[in-house]
């Protein structure tokens, strides 16, 4: 593959965060724009670089080491003229806030990226198929998912690649989630056991999202698939048992009362995304279809992930 051909449409790029899935794509992108020669920029908080924790010490040192420029801005309270013109900056948006920014933000930011001309924007959708889903899943979050997509389909100036990843692969195994309880030995399936789920974990999303970036002929106007894995709440038991060497109960809550959940506390954010994951259609895709699968591109799967993690599961 000639390598100058990679970088074509590198030039001057923004990513938006430097959390989790932020710095995993810089991780990956920075050392590929560097050897183009082309600028990498993140957007962070004014007040993270002036009272930064001791961890915002050591990733604003790890970015300057790997030749990323901080620009802080304040996303969240920025007036829309003040967020197009910063925009205005950059050829290529790459958006990894993630909702913590909170209800409207992403439809706000797609609405400046565009009012800005950017080029080339890769919104944040690193998450499930919007499309199955479609409005009315019960999630808002999901639903305003739904209208950045069509706002982005309803223009032609600004190319957009959306790269859809499913959940988090720690996500599983987060005790908020209440589908696995390591301490009571209980593993939860959602709707039926035979649900599936696909999972990507943030190291892949960087690295996968980089080379859709670098995809020659330039990939526009797509929805790309990756995963890391792709599993029912079945076999997730069954990894958990293989791994943790021992035999756990297994619950399954079924639709009837996840949304008899969802009616007595409508507020509880993971009664919300319970309810929608156990619904099935749009939270996964058959892995041999993926990006990652077609490139010959090794991902890590549930199995792996949980064995690098067992002693932190117990």
């Amino acid at each position: 593959m000639n390598e100058l051909s990679n970088h074509v449409n590198l030039d001057n790029v923004l990513v938006l965060g430097a959390g989790e899935l932020g710095m995993a794509v810089l991780r990956y992108l920075a050392p590929r724009q560097k050897t183009a020669g082309c600028p990498l920029t993140v957007l962070v908080s004014a007040q993270s670089l002036e009272r930064p924790t001791q961890r915002q010490v050591q990733t604003y040192e790890e970015l300057r080491l790997l030749g990323v420029r901080l620009l802080p801005f304040d996303l969240i309270h920025s007036a829309t003229e003040d967020l197009i013109q910063m925009f205005g900056q950059f050829h290529t948006v790459v958006n990894c806030t993630g909702f913590v920014a909170g209800p409207g933000t992403q439809v706000k930011l797609t609405k400046a990226v565009l009012a800005a001309g950017v080029r080339r924007y890769f919104p944040w959708q690193f998450g499930v198929d919007y499309d199955v889903i479609g409005k009315g899943s019960g999630q808002p979050v999901f639903d305003e998912q739904y209208d950045v997509r069509t706002i982005l389909r309803s223009q032609s100036k600004t190319e957009w690649v959306i790269v859809s990843t499913g959940m988090f692969t720690s996500f599983l195994f987060e005790p908020t989630t209440g589908l696995i309880d390591f301490e009571a030995g209980i593993v939860r399936g959602l709707g039926s056991w035979e649900t599936k789920v696909t999972v990507t974990t943030p190291e892949d999303i960087g690295r996968l999202t980089t080379e859709i970036l670098l995809e020659q002929p330039r990939i526009r106007n797509q929805v790309i698939f990756v995963a890391s894995d792709t599993i029912s709440y079945s076999q997730l038991a069954t990894i958990v048992e293989e791994v943790m060497e021992r035999t756990f109960k297994r619950e399954l809550l079924t639709k009837e009362k996840l949304s008899m959940d969802l009616v007595r506390c409508p507020e509880n954010v993971m009664a919300r995304y319970r309810a929608a994951f156990a619904l099935g259609d749009g939270m996964w895709w058959d892995k041999t279809t993926t990006y990652n699968a077609q490139k010959g591109i090794p991902t890590t799967d549930v199995k792996t992930w949980l064995l690098a993690h067992k002693a932190k599961a117990g």
